[in-house]
């Protein structure tokens, strides 16, 4: 359980810190965002170290499934943009690939 909220933690970080960017970039918002987003982006990576798990790829992938589905969670309360049915169909088949590496017994 414990790892799973690391992994949520993370994704927010990643999420927050690409928005920055994003927001600098493509939005056209003020670079000093890129101090909090650069932090935000560092939080996200130590934040990956702490799972339990011994082998980065695996970690790595059992977050791509949380993170997908935090993208989609994002892009509902921060951008008020409403994700359709394929996304939401998505993000679950994700989900459950992220909880099978996670949970399966090795």
């Amino acid at each position: 359980m414990k790892d799973i909220l690391l992994f949520i933690l993370a994704a927010f970080f990643e999420i927050f810190g690409c928005f920055v960017f994003w927001s600098c970039i493509r939005l056209n918002k003020s670079m000093y965002w890129l101090v909090p987003g650069t932090i935000s982006l560092i939080v996200f990576a130590f934040l990956l170290t702490k799972v339990q798990t011994n082998l980065a790829g695996r970690a790595y992938a059992i977050y791509g499934g949380i993170y997908i589905a935090a993208s989609l969670l994002w892009l509902y309360v921060v951008e008020q943009n409403v994700p359709d049915r394929w996304d939401l169909i998505g993000a679950a088949i994700c989900i459950i690939g992220a909880l099978i590496i996670l949970l399966m017994p090795r």
